[in-house]
C-alpha cells in the first residue's frame, strides 16, 4: 500500500514538472522570434510536432513505425498541391493535408497492425517505401523537384502569412493545437488503455478490449498528427520534396524520440530541438551531420537509455522516493 503511494505521489509530481516546463516552453517560444531566426524556431515547431505525434505510437502504445515519412511528407504534398494549383486558403490546404495523412495511416495501419515487433515495423517501412516511389513518379508531386513556390496566402482571410511573425505565430498555434491533442489523448481512457496494451497486450485481450481497434486507432491519430506538422512545413518553407516521404526522414523522427525520452511529453520537442539546432549548426562546416547524429545517438543510447528528459524524471523520481 505504502509502494503504491509512493509510485501515486511519483507520477503526481512528475506530472507538475512536465506541466511546468510546458508552460515555461511555450512563454519563451512566444518571445522567442525577437531574439531568434524564425525560420529556424518554425522549423524547430514543425520537427517537434512530428517527434509527438510518433511518441504517441511508440511511446504510449508501444509500436515503432518506420514508416511515419509517408504521413509527414504526405500531408506536405497534399497541402502544397492544393494551395499552389488549386488556389486553396491555408487553412483549407492544411485540414486536407491532414486528412491525406490520416488515410494514409488508414491504410498503412490496417496491414500493419496485423503483426507484431520487427515485423510490424518492416511492414511500415515497405509500405512507406512503396508511397516514395509512388511520388518520384506522380506527375502531381513534380518528380525529384518537387512542388516548390508554395503560396502562404492569407489565414481566413485575414491574418497575411507572408508576414514573418504572422507566419511564426500560426505555425506556434498549430504545434500548440498538436500537442494539446496528444495530452488529451494520453490523459483520457482511450490513453490508459493504450498504456495497457504497451504493458501486458495479452492482459488487455484478456479483458475483452479490441487491441486491434485500438492500435488502429492509435496509428491514424498519430499519422494525422504527424500530418499537421508536414502541411505546416510546407507552408513554412513553401515547398513538399522527396526529402520528406524518404526513410531518412523515419529515422529522423526516431532519433529525435529517443533522444528526448519515449513516453514523455516534453522529450520529442527538447530531442527535435537539440536534432534541428545541431543540423543548423553543422549546416555551413565541414563536419558531416549524419555522423554527428549518429555519435550522439550512440551516446544516448550508452548513457542516456531513458533519453535527456526520461533520465531526468527517473532521478527526480529517485529523489523523490528518498
Amino acid at each position: 500500500m505504502a509502494e503504491m503511494t509512493l509510485r501515486q505521489a511519483r507520477s503526481e509530481t512528475t506530472g507538475r514538472v512536465e506541466r511546468v516546463l510546458l508552460a515555461l516552453g511555450i512563454a519563451a517560444l512566444i518571445a522567442a522570434p525577437f531574439f531568434v531566426y524564425p525560420i529556424f524556431l518554425m522549423k524547430m515547431l514543425c520537427f517537434a510536432l512530428f517527434a509527438c505525434a510518433f511518441n504517441l505510437l511508440l511511446g504510449y502504445t508501444g509500436l515503432l513505425s518506420f514508416g511515419h515519412a509517408a504521413f509527414f511528407g504526405g500531408a506536405a504534398y497534399f497541402t502544397a498541391h492544393a494551395a499552389k494549383v488549386w488556389g486553396w486558403p491555408p487553412e483549407a490546404a492544411i485540414l486536407l493535408g491532414v486528412a491525406g495523412g490520416a488515410l494514409l495511416g488508414l491504410v498503412i495501419g490496417f496491414f500493419a497492425i496485423r503483426r507484431q515487433g520487427i515485423y510490424f515495423a518492416m511492414i511500415t517501412l515497405a509500405l512507406s517505401q512503396m508511397f516514395f516511389f509512388f511520388c518520384v513518379q506522380a506527375p502531381f508531386t513534380g518528380g525529384e523537384d518537387g512542388i516548390q513556390g508554395v503560396p502562404r496566402g492569407t489565414l481566413f482571410g485575414v491574418l497575411d502569412l507572408r508576414q514573418p511573425l504572422n507566419i511564426y505565430y500560426t505555425v506556434l498555434g498549430i504545434f500548440l493545437i498538436g500537442v494539446f491533442a496528444i495530452w488529451r489523448i494520453v490523459h483520457s481512457p482511450f490513453g490508459m488503455i493504450l498504456r495497457s496494451i504497451r504493458e501486458n497486450e495479452n492482459r488487455a485481450i484478456s479483458l475483452g478490449y479490441s487491441v486491434a481497434n485500438y492500435k488502429l486507432a492509435a496509428f491514424v491519430m498519430s499519422a494525422a498528427l504527424a500530418g499537421l506538422a508536414g502541411a505546416a512545413k510546407a507552408l513554412v518553407f513553401q515547398f513538399a520534396t522527396l526529402t520528406d516521404v524518404g526513410w531518412q526522414m523515419s529515422g529522423e523522427v526516431i532519433l529525435m524520440t529517443l533522444l528526448g525520452g519515449i513516453g514523455t511529453m516534453v522529450g520529442p520537442i527538447v530531442g527535435a530541438g537539440l536534432v534541428v539546432a545541431l543540423q543548423n549548426t553543422l549546416a555551413t562546416s565541414a563536419f558531416p551531420v549524419t555522423i554527428a547524429t549518429g555519435i550522439i545517438f550512440m551516446i544516448c543510447v550508452l548513457v542516456f537509455r531513458r533519453g535527456i528528459v526520461g533520465e531526468f524524471y527517473a532521478r527526480f523520481g529517485k529523489r523523490l522516493g528518498r
